[in-house]
């Protein structure tokens, strides 16, 4: 156990934050990887200076199954933490740092398994596959490339994928997808003494406001409820508003970022029609202007059904009769979607304690995460 916490430690230490270069994690943990004996592909991201990482452990045939896990972590500015966020402190069974829960103490274990792989005498007989991605906390964004590497690979007939989030250890076969966008409304610059020279961006973004709250509304009433999640239908809102120049000058611009957290099998295409018709009314209500609306990120919900081998397993290895969902997204359903794989989320820790200021995972959930881990592994030999 001591040596899973000095894992835990190590990669704590690493500040790797989504949305900046992770060559240094990537480095270590490739380098561990590799003097285990592991066949390592470093997949470079779509942005520079960002990888992600597949190994192999154990002989190419069918049946492995895949651990994934995302090595970046939110920012901790602004936040009030009582410790270094990058130097992994004990206090009690809580083990304090940024992404010990989310995701790090998973990875982990992934890491601490491999070291009693290679030392087992009995050698597995279908592989064990790590996928290690980047820039997850951006919108899965570094999965990406990842996978299109192995869709463009050899057919692995591979079993499953297994994603290690923070669910304490609950076996999740659905998660909502995510659509997001911006609604950019353009109107013309005047000066604020003269505003009826001018269009106020701003007064058409005010529209576009209204518009997304009655879009919820109509979502409520008009999608079937799924009572498997807390919030029963897909939802819609803004989480940012940018606009204006000066206090003096009529604005004419104004940019509203949203998002849609879809119900498994809804699409967003016909929502962003809605709002697209309802930006078309606004224009000409305010007689002129113009709305844009544009995705900059997406991601597939999951939907699993219960009852398959994976799903079986998961649960008999987690100690768990029965299977849940959650709230939060992850790259399970681009897991489906791309590769046509068998996926579950099952990790330990708690997504509650994520993204806040001392985040922790205790010392007995990440031994249950080793454990878990562990007897994974012994079915593949």
């Amino acid at each position: 156990m001591s040596d899973l916490v000095e894992l835990l430690s190590t990669l704590v230490g690493f500040p790797s934050l989504c949305g900046t270069p992770n060559g240094a994690i990537i480095d270590w943990i490739e380098a561990r990887l590799l003097a285990a004996g592991a066949r390592v592909q470093r997949i470079p991201g779509e942005v520079p200076d960002r990888f992600s990482l597949f190994a192999i452990i154990g002989p190419e045939a069918p049946g492995g199954i895949i651990l994934s896990a995302h090595a970046d972590v939110v920012p901790v500015a602004g936040q009030d933490w009582s410790s270094d966020p990058f130097i992994l402190t004990r206090r009690g069974d809580r083990l304090y740092g940024r992404g010990s829960s989310d995701m790090k103490g998973f990875l982990a274990c992934m890491l601490d398994a491999v070291q009693r792989v290679v030392t087992h005498p009995i050698p597995l007989s279908r592989p064990l596959y790590l996928a290690i991605s980047h820039d997850e906390e951006l919108g899965c964004l570094g999965v990406r490339s990842l996978l299109q590497a192995l869709s463009e690979g050899p057919d692995r007939a591979i079993q499953g994928c297994i994603v290690g989030e923070p669910t304490q250890m609950q076996v999740a076969l659905a998660h909502k997808g995510k659509t997001a966008f911006t609604i950019a409304c353009h109107g013309v610059a005047a000066h604020s003494a003269n505003p009826g020279q001018g269009l106020n961006a701003i007064t058409l973004a005010g529209s576009m406001i209204r518009a997304v709250s009655e879009l919820q509304e109509k979502i409520k009433t008009s999608e079937r409820p799924d009572g498997r999640f807390a919030m029963p239908f897909s939802t819609v809102q803004i989480g940012l508003v940018t606009g204006g120049t000066a206090l003096n000058i009529v604005p004419d611009h104004c940019v509203l970022s949203a998002e849609m957290r879809l119900l498994p099998g809804y699409e967003p295409g016909p929502y962003l029609d809605w709002l697209r018709d309802a930006g078309a009314r606004a224009v000409a209500d305010l007689g002129g202007g113009r709305v844009e609306i544009e995705v900059t990120n997406a991601y597939p919900g999951l939907d699993m059904e219960p009852g398959g081998v994976l799903c079986a397993t998961v649960l008999r290895e987690a100690g768990r009769n029965h299977t849940t969902t959650i709230d939060f997204g992850t790259e399970a359903g681009l897991f489906r979607e791309i590769l046509s794989l068998d996926c579950v989320v099952c990790g330990p820790g708690s997504i509650d304690r994520a993204h806040k200021a001392d985040e922790y995972i205790t010392e007995a959930e990440l031994e249950e995460g080793a454990r878990f881990v562990d007897a994974i592994v012994a079915r593949l030999r």
